[in-house]
């Protein structure tokens, strides 16, 4: 029998993939997106017909209390994915973030506790981590706010712990590395370099080359969603969502010229750096108590992701600015 089940930021990038996916499992799907006066249901737009017309819209602001209470009755399972996730724009508007990402979070929690919501997944990010102190980053690694994004979602993570421990709320805090695939937004480094090489730029502007990140292509990170779902021993408890294997912007970039237009090169864009104490220097994630709880495992190697990510990149390439700095 299906699940009534409610996504959040269900109108952004892995918000969409996972409603899609919730979709093509059978259950019956709430998509709670951000109010606009366009009509717009972002991403979901793009859906196809049979799969957007499964789907109940739900148009609200996960700041307004209320709203997201009435959005949530009914719903057996919420994934609760809404936030501000950008890092640059969290330098100079923290407060949003504290209003999306913290409040936002506790309006989630305050309706699931009242309307005994079945199972919560909170959407956490391997930001929280901060630069890695030891390799591969389990989730007993200390928690650091580099930002003013990361330190929204600690707080975020600690209210959803909080609740857990103290009302019993069955939840689970879902922690992904650095999602990537189509539909994902040009503040990201793998569409930001994709889309200045298809834009035919010689010059690909990018900030610091250093850094590695642990990718996860957009659909095993969906498939990671429904597996701690499906799974009770993964109430109470935060789990990574990640590959294991690393790669620094620096080879990223080589290598997606190599794909895609030889000859460029990369230049520093001095707009493009993070303060020095605020960058990430590595993130190398540990999947182990995914796959130990779930039997979870990425479907997808990073070679075949990152094909897919280019060809719907080409095919949309008119979606995107890539002639600028996208916060």
């Amino acid at each position: 029998m299906a699940n009534r089940v409610m996504v959040t930021g269900a109108d952004g990038f892995i918000g969409s993939h996972l409603t899609e996916a919730l979709v093509r499992k059978g259950e019956k799907v709430k998509a709670f997106c951000y109010y606009n006066s366009f009509g717009k249901w972002g991403w979901l737009d793009t859906l196809a017909p049979e799969v957007l017309s499964e789907i109940e819209i739900f148009m609200g602001d996960i700041r307004d209390p209320h709203g997201v209470r009435v959005s949530m009755e009914g719903q057996e399972v919420v994934y609760h994915l809404a936030a501000l996730i950008a890092i640059p724009f969290s330098y100079h508007s923290p407060d949003s973030y504290v209003d999306s990402n913290i409040k936002g979070t506790l309006n989630v929690l305050n309706a699931a506790r009242d309307l005994g919501t079945g199972r919560l997944l909170v959407t956490s990010t391997s930001e929280v981590y901060g630069t890695a102190k030891y390799v591969p980053i389990d989730e007993q690694h200390p928690f650091q706010g580099q930002s003013p994004y990361s330190a929204t979602k600690i707080g975020a993570d600690r209210l959803a712990e909080s609740f857990y421990r103290s009302f019993g709320l069955p939840l689970s805090i879902v922690r992904p590395f650095n999602t990537y695939g189509p539909r994902q937004s040009a503040r990201a480094v793998i569409p930001t370099i994709i889309t200045q090489l298809l834009a035919g730029q010689k010059e690909i502007r990018l900030g610091s080359l250093h850094p590695t990140r642990d990718f996860n292509y957009v659909e095993d990170t969906a498939s990671g969603f429904l597996a701690i779902a499906d799974c009770e021993a993964a109430v109470g408890q935060e789990i990574n969502i990640a590959t294991g294997r690393e790669i620094s912007i620096g080879q990223l970039a080589e290598e997606l010229i190599r794909q895609i237009g030889p000859g460029a090169k990369v230049v520093c864009d001095e707009e493009r750096l993070r303060p020095e104490k605020s960058e990430v220097e590595r993130l190398l994630g540990s999947a182990e108590k995914l796959k130990a709880l779930t039997g979870w495992a990425p479907a997808h190697s990073f070679e075949e992701g990152l094909a897919k990510t280019i060809e719907w990149l080409r095919e949309n390439l008119s979606a995107y600015k890539a002639d600028r700095y996208n916060l």
